[in-house]
């Protein structure tokens, strides 16, 4: 399993630079409760985007990392990196659409182009 998850990555990032993926694709989570506004951690934050990422493209979950959490606020937006096992990358941006409850929505949108590897 782990060698089709390692070829699998390079392929994602392929079709993501085609243009193939993600153009305006969106997703939701929820949220713990209990704070004043809602938000979603960074950790399941990456996590939602890579199943999201995967059932689009119907690859395996690539390496998602997102630097900080989403606050539940229409509008917010943060950026999330997707590395492949080359080292490449591929940025993908995340923008609140709506606030339902405990229910973030948000759009996610992969760049166009792909970083190389830095040696």
């Amino acid at each position: 399993m782990t060698a089709s998850r390692l070829s699998a990555v390079p392929l994602l990032l392929s079709a993501v630079a085609a243009g193939a993926l993600l153009t305006g694709c969106s997703a939701s989570a929820s949220v713990e409760t209990g704070k004043s506004a809602p938000e979603l951690s960074a950790e399941k934050l990456a996590a939602t985007v890579a199943e999201k990422l995967a059932a689009t493209t119907g690859q395996p979950e690539p390496r998602v990392d997102c630097p900080e959490n989403l606050a539940g606020k229409v509008g917010t937006t943060t950026r999330c990196t997707l590395t492949a096992d080359d080292g490449s990358t591929l940025g993908v941006s995340v923008k609140v659409t709506s606030v339902e409850g405990d229910q973030i929505n948000f759009d996610i949108k992969a760049d166009d182009t792909a970083s190389p590897a830095t040696n």
